[in-house]
C-alpha cells in the first residue's frame, strides 16, 4: 500500500505510518502557501474511479503513483498559491456525495462525480474542514459546512478546531489531522491533548473505527493522510 503525508509532520507519525505501507513525503516549493505546501489534499482528490491530481504536482510524486500502478488522471487547474485557487482540489467525495464550494472544483472532479450529489458549501478547503466517515457520517469543526449539511439531513458531529497546530494559522482543521484505511482512523496526534476527544471517540467506535494515534503531541493539521491501494 502507497501512504502520501506531508513532509512535515512529526517524525514519531512518519515511524509509525511506515509500519502499514510505502510512506512518500510530500514537498512542494513556490507552488502555493508554505504552511499548506506539502498537504496531500491540497493536490490530490479520490474520486469514485481514480485519483484526479493538479497538473503542476511535481513530476516525481506522478511516477510515484505510475509504478504503484494508482488509476489517476491529471486535472486541467493548477494549484494556486492563495484561495480559492489553492482550494480547486480539496473536496470531499463519498460514495454518494460531492461536498465542496461547488464553483471552485476542478473540472475533472466534476466529470468524475456526475452520477453523485452534490451539496455546495462556502468553505472551499472542504476535505481539510470535513472528516468523512462510513454510512454518510462526517465529523466537521466548521460551523458553515454543519448548518449545510446538517440542512441536508446528513448526520455528522461538530467539534472544536481548538488546539489543532497548523503552521502559520491561529488553528488547524480536524480533517486535515486525519486518514482513514479501512476501519482504522489514523490521527496525527494524542486525543489527550484534544479538548473534544469523548466526543470524537464515541462518535467513532459506534462505526466501528479503531483510533490509531501517530504520535504523542498535540493534533496535527498534515493535510490528510492518503492510503492508495
Amino acid at each position: 500500500m502507497l501512504i502520501i503525508a506531508d513532509k512535515k509532520i512529526p517524525e514519531q507519525a512518519k515511524t509509525n505510518l511506515q509500519k502499514y505501507g510505502d510512506l512518500f513525503l510530500l514537498e512542494t516549493k513556490g507552488i502555493t502557501a508554505e504552511s499548506i505546501s506539502g498537504h496531500p489534499d491540497i493536490f490530490f482528490c479520490k474520486t469514485p474511479n481514480q485519483w484526479i491530481i493538479a497538473p503542476n504536482l511535481p513530476k516525481k510524486y506522478k511516477e510515484i503513483l505510475s509504478l504503484n500502478l494508482i488509476p489517476y488522471k491529471e486535472g486541467k487547474t493548477n494549484v494556486g498559491e492563495k484561495y480559492p485557487e489553492a482550494a480547486s482540489y480539496n473536496a470531499v467525495v463519498t460514495n454518494d456525495y460531492l461536498i465542496h464550494r461547488i464553483d471552485i472544483t476542478e473540472s475533472e472532479i466534476l466529470n468524475n462525480c456526475q452520477t453523485l450529489n452534490k451539496i455546495n458549501v462556502n468553505q472551499g478547503f472542504t476535505k481539510c474542514s470535513l472528516l468523512a466517515l462510513k454510512n454518510n457520517n462526517f465529523i466537521t469543526c466548521d460551523e458553515g459546512i454543519y448548518k449545510t449539511l446538517i440542512k441536508n439531513n446528513i448526520n455528522l458531529l461538530l467539534l472544536s478546531s481548538k488546539e489543532i497546530l497548523l503552521q502559520g494559522h491561529e488553528y488547524g482543521f480536524l480533517g486535515g489531522c486525519c486518514g482513514i484505511w479501512k476501519n482504522n482512523l489514523f490521527i496525527l496526534g494524542s486525543l489527550h491533548n484534544y479538548i473534544d476527544a469523548s466526543k470524537l471517540k464515541k462518535f467513532t467506535e459506534l462505526l466501528g473505527y479503531t483510533i490509531i494515534e501517530l504520535y504523542d503531541g498535540p493534533l496535527f493539521d498534515g493535510g490528510t493522510i492518503l492510503f492508495m491501494e
